[in-house]
Parts: C-alpha cells; sequence; structure tokens
C-alpha cells in the first residue's frame, strides 16, 4: 500500500516537472525504480487528491476530461457525501516552519504542501505548479485548466509576508465565513483567490474592510488543499481550516467589490434568460431549476456574495518584456547565483534550496528565466516586508532582479554575521576544552612526580596540619580523625562531603589550647580605667580585687560579672576596659530580643545553613580560648517558639557546667572555664532568678553633676570637637554652659544625652562659621573627572585614586507638574529619560578636611546656650518655694530614666463616702503604700489629735483625694511611704510643712520605715532643688556616707528615721502640733 502511493505521487510530481519546464506533453513510462528515486528527492508525504465537483460555467468554460483509467476513481468520488469529503480532504505537511528562511517551494502535485502558516518562508523546495489543461492521452495524466483572466477573485489578506508566483504558501484561515467559502469553492472546482499583504505587521484579519489596509499588488493564488487547522476536541471541528495556495501570477486590485463582514443579498435571473451552456463535466448533474438562480458578473465568483468576505474586481499584471541576453540582466543573475553560492556555503538550510531549485530547472538553463530567478531570491529570504514587497511589485526585470539582490546580499550579511558568531562561540568553547584537557594533564604530571597533589588531598593535608597545630582534648581529637577518615572517601561533589567538610572547617577553627598571655597588673590596669572613665570608683575598686585575686591565683575563671545601671552610664565601655587591662581578645554580642535558642546552643547539623552558637563564633573569630565576652541587653532576652534564650544561658553562664559546654553543631566538648563573661542589664527584675543566681552583679549608678562636668571637658567635649571638623579652631565650650546644660537639659544618670547635646552644639557652631564666612573662605575642591574609557589598566593601577561615571539614580525634585520652571530650566519629568541618562562622577579620592582660620573665634556661654540647643527641658527644680498649704508634703523619687526628682505629694478631702482616689500616673506599688499609709493614720487618728476620742468615727462621710504632679510621668515604687503619710496628718490637723523638707522611704502598717533605693540620684536631686533637709531610713544611713559625694550632700542635713512617729516629728518641728504629740504619740 505505502510503495503504491509513493509510485503515484512519484509519478505526479515527474509529470509536474516536465510541464514546468516546459516540455512537450510525452508519455513517460514509470517503473518502481523510478518512482522511488523521485520521492527521495521530496521530504513530504501525500494523500489522494479528491476531484472537485463542477459548477455550471457561463463564461468561462473549463475542460474536464477524465482517462479511462481513472473513471472508477472519480466515480468513486463522486458517490462520497459532503461530511466525508471534509475528512478526506487533507494533505499532510512534513516541511519547516514559515519562520525559517527557505525558500517558498512545495510539492511536485497541488494537492500536497510542505509549508505552514506564518511568515518567513513559504517552502522548502521550488514548486510544480498546477500547470494549464490538456487533452488527455490514454497514458497522460489529467491536469486542472488555470483560467487566464478571473475578474473578480476571493480577497484573502496575507500577515507578515507577501507570496511570489510559483512558491506555495499555508495559510490558516478562522473566519467561518471565508472557511464556508473556500469550502464551497472547492466543492464547485473553483479553487482560485487573491492574496494581498496586509500593511500593518501587527493586523491579522481574513476578510478586508478598508482598500488601503493592504498593498494593491497580490498574486492570483489557486487553492491546492484544506485540512483542518484545529488540534482540539472535536467541538472545535469547524474552528478554522489550513489552505495550501499556490501562486500563479501577480494582480492588482482596481476595486473593492465587497467589502468582509456583511453578506449580499444575490439577485435571481429571469428563466428566459438567455446563457450559454457549459460543456459537459465528470461532476454530479445540476438539479432542476438550479440554473434559474444566478446572480449577476462572472459565475465563477457569484455564489461569493452570499459570503461575508471580500471581493475584489483585479487586473493581471504582465512582466514587461525583456531581453535575457542583456548584459545588466546577465550580470545581475550572475551575481544573484554567486551570492546564492556564498550563502549555501554558510547556510546549509539555503544549500538544500538552491540544490532542489536546481534540479528544478535542469531542463533549462537558470538564465533563461531572470524573473523566476528573482521571485526565487526574494521568497527563500527573509527580508524587510516592504523590500519583499517592492520585488512583487516589480514589472521591470532589470529593477526586480535589483531589488531581490539587494534583498539577498542583506541576508548574506546576517549570515556571515551568523557564522562569525558560531565561530567565534566554538572558538571559546575549543580553547577552554583545549585549557582543561592540559591542566587536567599538568595535575596527572605533576601528582606522578610528587609535586601537587589534587584538591582533596590539599584539604585533607590543611586539616592535618591544622589539627597538628592545635592541643586538642582526646575525644574532639578521635571525632576529628573519625570525620577526616570519612571525607577521604567521599567524593567531593557528594553534598554529604561539603557537610563535612564545614564541620572540619570549624572544629579545626576553634583555638583548642590557644590564649593570650594575660595581664594582672594592678597599676596598669587603674591606669587604663582611669583613662577610660571618670568615677565609678566602687565599680574600679571591684574590679581591682577581682584582678587582685587572678593575681594570685593565676586565673579569674569562674567568674561571671553583670553589670547593672541606667543607660549611658558606661556598661559597654567598662567591659572594653577591662579587655584591654587584661591584654584579653574583646568579643562582643546582644541578646536583646533573641527568642532562638540556636543563637546560644547552635543548629543541629543536618539542617541546611547550619552554624554553631554565638560563643563557638565568638572563639573563631577572637582566636584564643581566653576572650572577654560581654553580652548585652542581658535583661532584654525574649522567649519564643523556638526555645527558651535564658535557660539556655544557664549552661553557657555556669561555672560548674561551662567547662564542657556541647554546641548542637559541635557535638564535642567545649571548655568555656577560661572565657571572662561580663553581662550588661538596666534592669535586675526581668532576669531569670536562676540566670541572676550565677552572676555577680555590680552596680554602676549615676553620674553626679561634678562628674558629668568632668567627663564633658576630659572626653565628650574634644571628641565632638574633632568629629566636627573644629578640631584645631578656636571654638570654646564654657564650664558654665556645660553646668546649665547638665542643670536645665540633661539630668538622666548617664552621660548618652549630654554628648548628643554637646554634639549639637559644635555641629551648630561649624554650621554657624560656614555662614558668617561664606563659600569664598570655604570653597568647594574641584570635581574629579571621569577616567577616559580607552584609559589602559596600567594606568589606572599606577594611579591611587581612580574616577568613573555611573548612571544617576538621584531623585527627581519635588515640585508639582504644573508648577513653572525657572527661567532657562527645563520642567522636571517624573519619568527619567532611558536613552540617554545623566551620569554621575565617582571616585575613590578621599576628600581633605578644611582647615579653619585661627582668627575665627566662637564662644558658647548659658546667655547664647539656647541658640544652639533650644530652650530648656527643665525649668524649675520644685513646685513649692513658699510653704505649700495643708495637706503638701515633699517626696524624693527615682525616675526610669535613672535620675532623681522631687515630688510633691498633694491631699485634699471632700464630702463624700470614705473612698481614696489616687492620680498621677501611680503604679501598683505606690497605690499600696498610699493605703497603707492612710490605714496608720485612721489608727491613730486619737494620738495625732485628728478626733477627740479613740472610739469616733474618721473619714466616714469625708473622701480623700491623692495626686502626684507630673502626671505624664509614670510613678512606681515604695519610696513615697512616708511623704504620704505626712501629707495625710499635714491635711487633717491643718498644719503646713515645711517646704525645705524632704522624706523618702517605705512604711510598713505598723509604721516602720524601710529602706529604698536610689539614694544617690535623690540627694542629687534634693541638692539640685535647695533642699535643705533630708529625711531618710535609717538603713540606708551606711549607703548614704559611702556612696554620695561629699559635694552632693554639702549644706544638706540628713535625719535618719526607724519610725513614722519620728518621720512626723521631724517635718512638724516647732509646730504647736508636736507639743501634744509628746504625750499622745509616743516615740
Amino acid at each position: 500500500m505505502v510503495l503504491a502511493q509513493s509510485c503515484r505521487a512519484g509519478a505526479r510530481q515527474l509529470a509536474a516537472r516536465l510541464t514546468f519546464c516546459k516540455k512537450p506533453p510525452s508519455f513517460l513510462p514509470l517503473n518502481l525504480l523510478t518512482a522511488r528515486s523521485v520521492a527521495k528527492q521530496r521530504s513530504f508525504a501525500t494523500c489522494r487528491t479528491v476531484a472537485a465537483r463542477s459548477t455550471p460555467l457561463l463564461y468561462y468554460p473549463r475542460r474536464s476530461n477524465k482517462s479511462p483509467g481513472d473513471s472508477t476513481e472519480h466515480d468513486d468520488l463522486e458517490e462520497e457525501t459532503p461530511e466525508n469529503q471534509d475528512t478526506k480532504d487533507r494533505v499532510k505537511l512534513e516541511s519547516s516552519e514559515d519562520e525559517s528562511p527557505a525558500g517558498s517551494s512545495a510539492p511536485s502535485s497541488p494537492p500536497s504542501s510542505s509549508s505552514s502558516s506564518g511568515d518567513g518562508s513559504d517552502g522548502s523546495e521550488p514548486p510544480q505548479p498546477p500547470t494549464a489543461h490538456r487533452t488527455p492521452t490514454p497514458s497522460s495524466i489529467a491536469k486542472q485548466s488555470v483560467p487566464e483572466v478571473y475578474p473578480q477573485v476571493l480577497a484573502l489578506p496575507i500577515a507578515r509576508r507577501p507570496l511570489f508566483p510559483g512558491f506555495y504558501k499555508a495559510v490558516v484561515v478562522r473566519n467561518p465565513a471565508v472557511v464556508a467559502a473556500i469550502k464551497e469553492m472547492m466543492k464547485r472546482g473553483q479553487p482560485y483567490l487573491g492574496a494581498f499583504l496586509l500593511k500593518d505587521e501587527n493586523t491579522d484579519s481574513d476578510v478586508i474592510t478598508d482598500v488601503n489596509s493592504v498593498h494593491p499588488v497580490g498574486v492570483f493564488a489557486q487553492i491546492t488543499s484544506i485540512f483542518a487547522a484545529n488540534t482540539g476536541s472535536s467541538e472545535d471541528k469547524d474552528e478554522g481550516l489550513t489552505a495550501v495556495l499556490y501562486p500563479h501570477r501577480r494582480i492588482k486590485m482596481t476595486e473593492l467589490i465587497k467589502a468582509g463582514g456583511v453578506p449580499s443579498t444575490a439577485h435571481v435571473v429571469p428563466e428566459d434568460a438567455q446563457v450559454p451552456t457549459p460543456p459537459p463535466s465528470p461532476g454530479p448533474e445540476t438539479p432542476e431549476g438550479a440554473m434559474s438562480e444566478i446572480p449577476p458578473g462572472p459565475v465563477q465568483t457569484s455564489f461569493l456574495h452570499k459570503h461575508a468576505i471580500s471581493i475584489v474586481q483585479v487586473e493581471n499584471l504582465i512582466t514587461q518584456p525583456y531581453n535575457k541576453d542583456d548584459q545588466y540582466i546577465r550580470a545581475f543573475m550572475s551575481e544573484i547565483v554567486s551570492v546564492f553560492k556564498d550563502i549555501a556555503q554558510l547556510n546549509p538550510l539555503f544549500r538544500d534550496q538552491i540544490t532542489n531549485f536546481s534540479i528544478n530547472q535542469v531542463a533549462s538553463n537558470v538564465f533563461d528565466e531572470p524573473d523566476k530567478l528573482a521571485d526565487f531570491a526574494a521568497a527563500v529570504s527573509s527580508g524587510e516586508v516592504g523590500e519583499l514587497q517592492d520585488v512583487l511589485e516589480s514589472l521591470v526585470v532589470d529593477d526586480r532582479l535589483r531589488k531581490a539582490l539587494l534583498v539577498l546580499k542583506k541576508e548574506l550579511i546576517n549570515a556571515q554575521l551568523q557564522s562569525k558568531l558560531a565561530r567565534d562561540v566554538d572558538s571559546k568553547i575549543a580553547k577552554r576544552q583545549r585549557e582543561y584537557y592540559l591542566m587536567e594533564q599538568l595535575k596527572g604530571i605533576k601528582k606522578e612526580l610528587g609535586m601537587e597533589s589534587d584538591g582533596k588531598d590539599k584539604l585533607i593535608e590543611k586539616f592535618k596540619e591544622r589539627a597538628a597545630a592545635l592541643k586538642m582534648p582526646e575525644p574532639v581529637r578521635k571525632v576529628f580523625d573519625e570525620e577526616l577518615n570519612k571525607l577521604m572517601g567521599l567524593e567531593p561533589a557528594a553534598s554529604e562531603a561539603n557537610v563535612t567538610r564545614n564541620y572540619l572547617e570549624w572544629l579545626t577553627q576553634i583555638p583548642w589550647g590557644q590564649h593570650s598571655p594575660e595581664n594582672y597588673s594592678i597599676a596598669h590596669a587603674q591606669k587604663v580605667l582611669d583613662e577610660d572613665h571618670y568615677g565609678l570608683k566602687d565599680v574600679k575598686d571591684r574590679i581591682l580585687e577581682f584582678l587582685a585575686v587572678g593575681k594570685l591565683r593565676g586565673t579569674v575563671e569562674g567568674k561571671i560579672i553583670c553589670l547593672v545601671g541606667p543607660p549611658g552610664v558606661g556598661k559597654t565601655s567598662i567591659g572594653k576596659s577591662i579587655s584591654r587591662a587584661l591584654n584579653r581578645q574583646f568579643f562582643r554580642f546582644s541578646v536583646g530580643g533573641l527568642t532562638d535558642v540556636a543563637e546560644i546552643k547552635g543548629h543541629r547539623r543536618t539542617y541546611v545553613g547550619a552554624l554553631p552558637g554565638k560563643i563557638i563564633q565568638a572563639l573563631k573569630r577572637v582566636g584564643t580560648e581566653n576572650p572577654l565576652v560581654l553580652i548585652d541587653e542581658v535583661d532584654k532576652i525574649g522567649r519564643g517558639i523556638n526555645g527558651d534564650p535564658a535557660s539556655a544561658l544557664l549552661e553557657m553562664l555556669d561555672p560548674e557546667q561551662n567547662n564542657a559546654f556541647l554546641d548542637h553543631y559541635m557535638d564535642v566538648p567545649v571548655d568555656l572555664s577560661r572565657v571572662l563573661f561580663v553581662c550588661t542589664a538596666n534592669n535586675l527584675d526581668t532576669i531569670p532568678a536562676p540566670l541572676l543566681d550565677r552572676m555577680e552583679v555590680l552596680e554602676v549608678s549615676g553620674y553626679v553633676s561634678e562628674e558629668k562636668s568632668v567627663i564633658a571637658d576630659k572626653y565628650l567635649g574634644p571628641q565632638a570637637k574633632e568629629a566636627s571638623g573644629l578640631k584645631n579652631a578656636d571654638v570654646l565650650l564654657d564650664p558654665s554652659t556645660v553646668d546649665v546644660l547638665i542643670k536645665y537639659y540633661c539630668r538622666e544618670s548617664g552621660v548618652r544625652n549630654l554628648k548628643k547635646h554637646i554634639d549639637k552644639i559644635y555641629r551648630k557652631a561649624a554650621l554657624k562659621i560656614i555662614l558668617d564666612h561664606g563659600e569664598a573662605m570655604f570653597p568647594e575642591p574641584p570635581q574629579p573627572a571621569p577616567a577616559p574609557a580607552a584609559a589602559s589598566t596600567d594606568d589606572i593601577s599606577n594611579d591611587s585614586s581612580t574616577s568613573a561615571a555611573v548612571e544617576s539614580q538621584e531623585p527627581p525634585p519635588n515640585v508639582p507638574k504644573d508648577a513653572v520652571a525657572p527661567e532657562g530650566k527645563l520642567p522636571a519629568s517624573d519619568t527619567p529619560d532611558k536613552s540617554n541618562p545623566e551620569l554621575k562622577t565617582v571616585t575613590t579620592q578621599e576628600r581633605k578636611p578644611l582647615r579653619v582660620p585661627e582668627h575665627i573665634r566662637v564662644r558658647i556661654t548659658p546667655e547664647n546656650l539656647k541658640e544652639y540647643v533650644g530652650p530648656p527641658v527643665y525649668h524649675k527644680d520644685r513646685m513649692y518655694v513658699v510653704p505649700p498649704p495643708s495637706g503638701v508634703s515633699t517626696g524624693l523619687g527615682y525616675l526610669g530614666n535613672g535620675s532623681g526628682a522631687v515630688m510633691p505629694v498633694e491631699a485634699t478631702s471632700m464630702p463624700g463616702k470614705g473612698s481614696l482616689q489616687l492620680t498621677g500616673k501611680l503604679g501598683e506599688v505606690i497605690r499600696e503604700s498610699a493605703q497603707i499609709s492612710l490605714s496608720w493614720v485612721k489608727a491613730h487618728a486619737y494620738e495625732l489629735g485628728i478626733t477627740s476620742s479613740v472610739d469616733e468615727q474618721f473619714l466616714t462621710d469625708r473622701d480623700i483625694h491623692v495626686h502626684m504632679p507630673e502626671g505624664s510621668i509614670g510613678k512606681e515604687g515604695p519610696s513615697a511611704g512616708t511623704a504620704i503619710v505626712s501629707a495625710f496628718v499635714s491635711l487633717f490637723t491643718k498644719t503646713r510643712i515645711n517646704p525645705d523638707v524632704a522624706m523618702t522611704g517605705e512604711i510598713s502598717l505598723v509604721g516602720q520605715v524601710l529602706p529604698v533605693g536610689g539614694l544617690k540620684e535623690k540627694i542629687l536631686a534634693a541638692h539640685r532643688a535647695g533642699i535643705t533637709t533630708i529625711v531618710a531610713p535609717a538603713a540606708n544611713r551606711a549607703d548614704i556616707e559611702e556612696n554620695v559625694p561629699e559635694s552632693v550632700k554639702t549644706g544638706i542635713r540628713f535625719v535618719y528615721v526607724e519610725d513614722v512617729r519620728e518621720v512626723l516629728f521631724e517635718v512638724f518641728r516647732n509646730e504647736p502640733i508636736t507639743e501634744r504629740w509628746k504625750d499622745t504619740l509616743s516615740i
């Protein structure tokens, strides 16, 4: 079956070749060898050609001949139904895509094709056209006739590429009306249409709505075969079809008779109209009455008016006569052939096209048909659409050859460029391959000679050298040997090899047995601490004691120090000073907000991207096993879904356990006993008790005013002056100005806020100098020019600094779009110009500082301090300077920022039900102190002289309101108990309290005065407010005498009390009420 079909196809191809080469018709016997040889020259498959059903031809009769041998086949076809006809009228296409730059050619028989729809070339072989009809003989093959004149045709717009006569083109039609029209044309035996190129390359339509949307010159094409274009389910059966077109000649559109999209009504011809009768045809008989409804115009296209398609009036375009022996024509043809040869050497696909074209031209000389050569040159090239259309529209042969040669030359240039790129890529690949082979050979030679080993051997040797220089403990050494042996047995590309290699990297980078020599010199440590910090005598003494013990023992193992104090007092810098004094490496990491245990204990090695914990990373970074590790913000450690890091710190900070700390990643015990841990915290309340129990707490209290003044003069001032570029300038900050700054701007215990204000003062001074003296005294240095692109690498390397230009990323100015631009400037655009981007110069040249002239002087005094830092933050130190009304006492508080404050306590009564109301943003502890104070006063109302008898009811019909001013500041703590009791007694006895007396202390329900904290800051605030007498708990006496500087205590009388009665006698001294209390209120 397959062999018979191949023979039949070969016979048709050979017969078509003979006709195309203008050979006289003759009988050519075909045998099996000839069929096979012809079939080998084609790369396509064909199916059986189906005869189209005939239509009465009135004006242009068509001859239809039937050979005796084909009668049976045609009879069978005529009996087929239209449904079966659609299924069988299909041609299998097996050629390349239309996008390929190959020539547009097709199989030798009209019903078959080798191209698909789209732009690009139209086929892979020169065509074998459906030739004019001739009278068959018993040994000939019947051919369908092609009308020479066809005035009206269906107009089919073609996208992206024009068609050329003699070269097949497959198009996909999606418009249902056009699909129906083409099917009816095939059934009626009139498979002819006009193909015109669309002017807009981006549009694709099957109908013409405007005559100006297509080029007027196209081709008259025959539909050789059609088949369904859809590849989906059976529901999409009528989605479209693929039609294989064979262009016969050039035509020109003269009129758009019917635009696409609107069907026209057919006119019925009267029955008595005289119409010529067509010759008989093998098609089915015409039904009676069918001739009575024939539309006007040519019968070939009259049936198309009922479809919503485009119909145009066309005329044939005849190529102007030419002399094939003309020297210009022969020169053009010779050049085209030469270019074809050049392209064939570069592009194998062109080589096949030219070979096939030459085979089909074997019967005649290629120089005999210059017009066909020009069309072939344009058809096989992938040039510009406009240039190809110009070739199609050219009717003068030499002009057509010239334009085709231009298109072909561009194709040659593209082929040469493509070949050059391919050669460059091949040469690079070949070079790399050659280098790779040579390197492999060199490695093999060096390995044989013992000069070098491969990468794996070098890696193993590196690990062995590292391990030899370390004093690994025996368990660690055993693990190292096991992992090293595992690595030797693994391939380098294996994932397990990467994991093992990374583990060995970490294992050999921990400083096993390596430590830095320590310096326990007390004199050296004292010198370092005094250089870095002023004051903090108790902290320095504790550190020196710590070092003295280490000097005698030879080690400071087992000590974990926790520095606690308000922000800005220098806790972190103290840790650095200890590291300098001991000559230890320093490493700091913060655990504030830490929620993952893996940050402390490390990740398991099975995880991707696993790493050891922070302490192992610290040992690797510092390179010694006895560094000073500062753990910052230990009171702010978090707790999340990944565990409790505070609990993980227990093992690391416990002196009894950290000599064998087990990290999850390392999985070997690591000795951390030689590491000196220093932790910092602002508050001890949030530190877990088990963790706090393992640390030795050193409280770093705030600085007094005198200490702040010295720190500002010795440390903060010079640093800020140098940072502002005024190191050698005559800019002076008076000491009196610093005192004002401390008193009215920076009352915090630390000096961080003071440093910010001093920095601001010097920055303002620098700005003032620039503004006062202008840019003339302080000019900008010249901008460095970008380095030229042609500068050599040696020139750039010899220069210490280089300049270049990069694309500017500067944002546009924030001006309204409708704003008027300044004169001479263009308005800014929100979208930068991508075609011409602005370039910015970048350089590695360091900018040199400018020197301030000596004659410029700036003085910052208390009078002009407001110009630099603004108005004071604190306006007065106490609210009451004159004796306040009864019910007001003066207390001392400790603020959250580490500073003390003088806090008045106000109490008043009003008619009510005996309730107590508290305001002033008071905390829970202060509220409890107020309840305790009121209860104590109620219990001792008769003794205090508030009631006349012991059994008298008190405050049953009165409400008490207690308020502490500055309600925006939160107040918490028990130290306000004595002040609240004094306010209640003053209110109920209607006795005023001296405003120069301040008090602090917690009271119990029976009247005992308990010790409180923050005495240093409270006394400093009282000293600043001019308080002359302070009532304090007796239990705090030692703390006040030891830790509070004498300069602060000067001018203040301290009264130490143990009971609240002593407080009342001192507060109401020299008042008449105290004379009665001597009898009723015994101390």
